[in-house]
């Protein structure tokens, strides 16, 4: 079989050479205008480089292709015009995807079926979710695209014949034909928008100190973003000063070194073209290989190996007293090397990646200025395409603005009436909504337009859960405005409560919505993991951790703890939203949002669905920290390294804190008065109208008032010590609402007093209005009392709750006894009322204990027929006779 391999291998690749050629006949070559058409790409964002074939009706190559990794939807693009109307009107043409960095590739991509060239007027790199344009080309002709200084056309291409890496952020590209008396030069450098790039030959004589003596190019760009490219030469290793003798020295613009020349020749350096995009800035420039300047300008031999110098550095503006771009001291960055610029060099693989990509202007939000919001024409907007006007804050065009969360932003809105200002989660704005897109409108809408007569004044306050990245635009008009980054100016600015826990070491910070609470916490001290947990103590506590796992993710985690060891340990459910943790310095501080009320059916016996954060009753937090954690396999490892001695109840209505105590003074105070009107003065108040009235004088009546009164005095007291202390009056608790049911009927009683009908006279018959409201008065009272009794066991029972049963045990105790004892003492009197009536009535007492007044209507016997009540009456008599025939 050995000698049939080679036939094998050479059969199969005919067969793939022959379907290969007949997929390709299949595509025809019928565009003969733009077969074979070559052009390069026209930087617009992201370093994109490359040159665009097109090979037949429906494929192209691209070669030498250079691009910044982009989103996952960077597609190829079709538009008919290069106009922002046309590029955002535009559609897709190929189903290949750019989703990587590119560096000097080549490849080959196919159009869609449905696609021609013939539908296509510019072909772009396009971001689909931001609608951007990374670059492009015009088919079938030069751009008419413009760029900073006017300067369109061919000469706008950033790609040269060579390129030489002079540092790992600085390159120089170059352009050079025999046929041509000068050079073309491109600096790219990924450096700050306030440096500068010097690129020049040094003195040819020069062994040593090669900069001294150098003719070199500086470039960058000015304050109004505008690029620059001068001719300067160096005579000394300082900034251009004048000496004594009135000449400048140092490193000095040629037009300033020889002032005779009127119209610029000295300054041979020719700006072509400049840009910054990406953090990295890109100077094209020529100058001639030789100078009419033979006093600062040396003679470039082009087939010679000559000693070329670089630098860069800050750059200091013009000033009055010196009116040039004065480069500073380059602080290390700068070099020489041997170059022979007829030789073909290319080493500049891939594109330059600064770190800082953002270039525009950044706006700091203050709470105590406004932010003016106006439009202007579209300069420097930093993602093309844009329409001609855009969103202008503080008179910067375009800028990122930087709001801290928790802080109030005021805006004054004067862009004229067709611009309404808003911020939204999409960053194209324009109302997403009207292209089926979602978007999450955080402040402003149609109703946010005022102009510079008439501004609109309209206030934002970013909360914890508003997104790092949010987007300020036109409702009406796509891609006006740009990025709001919102940071978080500090927890405290955040939350609107916070207190430090117990040993001093962990701080919580909280704000209480309708429905849910946000709360963040922060350790003092470093750790691999934080937690709180709410409980006395971890065993039986729901515990929150904030860690950062091996991905250097933060995370945050729920669980329910019913033991001391790892295994007790059950991860929970819960619907946790904007959760968050990160660590700086080794400080941890994490953060979620939850409901105050687990949503949980009646059926669910899950933990976490009895962790109900109640904010009429104070929270009990603890809180550990240890060094590492996980979300499976927890062991030893994971037990904390420090943890918390104490709860400390947190007061979430309050906004304080206290440690754990035996009792709380205030909530002590109110017990102890409740207990003494509801459990003493009251029923003792009700004790003597039932079992007194027959004491001779309206003493009864008397102690009845004052004891009654005095019992809801101390009520009321009781009920304000008690709001004042929660701040507020909640019904959530069984135990609030039996209370207020009791005191309204205990409020009742007065007034009912009050409109009492008047008490029938000796031998009068007692009305049907004087026996309805006696029924109401004993009812109510006695009502009253039960419901008061009910209103101290669950306050018992509540305060246990709150402070833990080892506190109120005692307590609970003594009042179940203490209303044992006065329920034996109502039916010890009842007996003694039940026996002295039936004394009085058989006649079996002999001396006088009644003042001749009718007592009132008895309705604990409310049977008795009106013939007993005349018995009972004649009886009254009859006793009352008895001593006067003594």
């Amino acid at each position: 079989m050995a000698p049939k391999e080679p036939f094998f291998l050479l059969g199969f690749l005919l067969l793939f050479c022959f379907l290969m050629s007949f997929s390709n006949a299949n595509c025809p070559k019928t565009n003969s205008s733009l077969l074979n058409y070559t052009s390069q790409f026209l930087m617009v964002q992201h370093q994109l480089r490359g040159v665009l074939t097109i090979l037949d009706d429906c494929s192209f190559k691209v070669s030498q292709f250079d691009m910044l990794q982009g989103s996952d939807n960077v597609s190829w693009w079709g538009a008919s015009g290069e106009t922002f109307e046309n590029l955002t009107r535009g559609f897709l043409i190929s189903d290949h995807k750019l989703n990587q960095t590119y560096k000097n590739d080549s490849f080959t991509v196919n159009l869609l079926k449905n696609v021609t060239w013939d539908q296509i007027k510019v072909l772009s790199v396009w971001d689909l979710p931001t609608a951007s344009d990374f670059g492009h080309v015009v088919l079938g002709g030069n751009s008419s695209s413009t760029n900073f200084n006017g300067t369109g056309g061919p000469l706008t291409v950033t790609m040269f014949d060579n390129c030489k890496v002079l540092s790992k952020n600085y390159r120089v590209r170059w352009n050079y034909s025999e046929d041509k008396d000068f050079i073309d030069f491109g600096l790219e450098g990924a450096i700050g928008i306030q440096n500068y790039m010097a690129f020049g030959w040094a003195n040819p004589n020069a062994s040593e100190k090669f900069m001294v003596g150098g003719d070199v190019t500086v470039s960058g760009f000015k304050e109004n973003g505008m690029p620059f490219a001068e001719d300067y030469f160096i005579s000394k290793y300082s900034e251009c000063v004048v000496n004594e003798e009135g000449k400048f020295q140092g490193v000095c613009p040629d037009s300033m070194l020889d002032s005779s020349d009127p119209i610029g020749l000295v300054n041979n350096t020719r700006l072509v073209y400049g840009h910054r995009k990406d953090g990295v800035s890109f100077i094209r420039f020529r100058r001639p290989l030789k100078s009419v300047d033979g006093k600062y300008d040396l003679a470039v031999n082009p087939k010679a190996k000559m000693t070329v110098i670089w630098a860069l550095g800050l750059i200091k503006p013009p000033d009055s007293l010196r009116p040039f771009y004065l480069p500073q001291n380059h602080g290390g960055t700068f070099g020489h090397l041997v170059l022979n610029i007829s030789e073909t060099v290319n080493d500049c693989l891939g594109p330059l990646d600064a770190e800082d990509k953002e270039d525009q202007d950044l706006v700091i939000a203050d709470k105590k200025e406004p932010l003016v919001v106006s439009t202007g024409p579209a300069l420097h907007y930093p993602n093309p395409p844009n329409p001609s006007k855009v969103l202008y804050i503080n008179k910067k065009e375009a800028p990122v603005l930087r709001v801290e969360r928790g802080v109030s932003i005021k805006f004054s809105i004067q862009a004229g009436h067709d611009v309404a200002f808003y911020i939204t989660s999409n960053p194209l704005g324009g109302n997403a909504t009207l292209r089926n897109m979602s978007e999450t409108v955080y402040f402003g809408g149609p109703e946010a337009e005022g102009v510079p007569a008439s501004p609109t004044e309209l206030t934002w306050a970013p909360d914890r859960n508003t997104p790092d990245i949010v987007y300020y635009h036109s409702v009406y008009t796509q891609k006006m405005g740009w990025k709001v980054q919102v940071v978080d100016g500090g927890l405290p600015d955040m939350y609107n409560n916070s207190v430090v826990l117990d040993d001093q070491q962990v701080t919580l910070f909280w704000t209480l919505s309708k429905d849910s609470i946000s709360i963040a916490a922060r350790g003092e001290k470093k750790s691999g993991y934080l937690a709180i947990g709410f409980g006395r103590e971890m065993v039986h506590s729901y515990a929150y951790v904030g860690w950062i796992d091996d991905d250097g993710k933060g995370r945050v985690s729920t669980y329910w703890i019913d033991g001391r060891d790892a295994s007790s340990l059950h991860p929970t459910q819960e619907n946790l939203t904007y959760a968050r943790c990160k660590s700086e310095n080794g400080i941890s501080t994490f953060e979620f949002t939850r409901p105050l009320h687990p949503s949980c059916s009646k059926r669910d016996e899950r933990p976490e669905c009895n962790n109900i954060v109640d904010p009429t009753t104070p929270l009990k937090v603890i809180w550990a920290m240890g060094a590492q954690w996980s979300d499976n396999h927890l062991s030893v490892t994971n037990m904390h390294s420090v943890t918390s001695k104490r709860p400390v109840h947190v007061l979430l209505m309050r906004g304080s804190a206290e440690a754990e105590e035996d009792l709380r003074p205030v909530l002590a105070v109110h017990g102890f008065m409740m207990f003494l009107a509801w459990g003493i003065l009251l029923p003792g108040g009700i004790l003597a109208a039932r079992y007194l009235k027959h004491v001779k004088g309206d003493g009864w009546f008397q102690l009845h008032v004052y004891l009654q009164y005095s019992g809801l005095s101390i009520v009321f007291l009781g009920f304000l010590f008690a709001v004042a202390e929660l701040r507020g009056l909640f019904l959530h608790s069984l135990h609030v609402k039996l209370g207020m049911l009791a005191i309204l009927l205990g409020v009742v009683q007065p007034v009912n007093a009050y409109f009492r009908p008047k008490k029938p006279g000796a031998g009068e018959v007692v009305s049907s209005r004087r026996i309805l409201w006696e029924y109401m008065h004993v009812i109510v009272g006695r009502s009253s009392i039960l419901v008061g009794v009910a209103a101290l066991i669950t306050g018992m029972k509540h305060l246990g709750e709150r402070y833990g049963d080892e506190n109120v045990h005692g307590l609970t105790w003594a009042l179940i006894i203490w209303l044992l004892v006065g329920a034996l003492t109502v039916i010890y009197l009842e007996y003694r009322e039940k026996k002295r009536r039936q004394d009085r009535v058989s006649g079996g007492s002999s001396w006088v204990l009644g003042n001749g007044e009718e007592e009132d209507v008895d309705l604990l016997s409310p049977s008795r027929t009106v013939a007993e009540k005349d018995s009972d009456f004649s009886e009254r008599m009859e006793v009352q006779l008895e001593p006067l025939s003594r």
